[in-house]
């Protein structure tokens, strides 16, 4: 599924629903503005998803339209979310998928933290 990153945010988006509790998740972290749970398809040994707890559909959506506290808040709650899981050392990272070309899946700003092995290449050659 295409996702147009400037698209009105969808209220039935599946962040949004578990964000209601209508959808379960095994949540690592939350506060007030950040939601941080396990990805029910892993893609590496670990691998958690953040959200922001706002409506937003992209990381362009957020960045122009949230206040400077939910910024410094989500951008705190990835920091804390992998110091409190041990991916600090020997390394870990952060995935953002915006629009068509990126490959986002879901139309609600989230970031994978990805840990537990090497990682490889950042992108695919070829």
């Amino acid at each position: 599924m295409a996702i147009n990153p400037t698209e009105p945010y969808d209220d039935e988006n599946i962040f949004a629903k578990i964000l209601r509790g209508e959808i379960p998740n095994k949540t690592v972290y939350e506060d007030d503005h950040v939601l941080a749970f396990h990805d029910i398809n892993p893609q590496a040994p670990h691998h958690i998803l953040v959200i922001p707890k706002g409506k937003y559909v992209s990381w362009d959506d957020f960045s122009a339209k949230a206040s400077e506290v939910e910024i410094a808040g989500f951008v705190r709650g990835v920091g804390h979310v992998a110091r409190e899981a041990g991916m600090v050392e020997p390394g870990y990272r952060l995935l953002a998928n915006i629009g068509h070309d990126g490959h986002q899946e879901v139309p609600h700003l989230h970031v994978h933290i990805f840990a537990g092995k090497p990682l490889g290449p950042m992108l695919m050659r070829g």
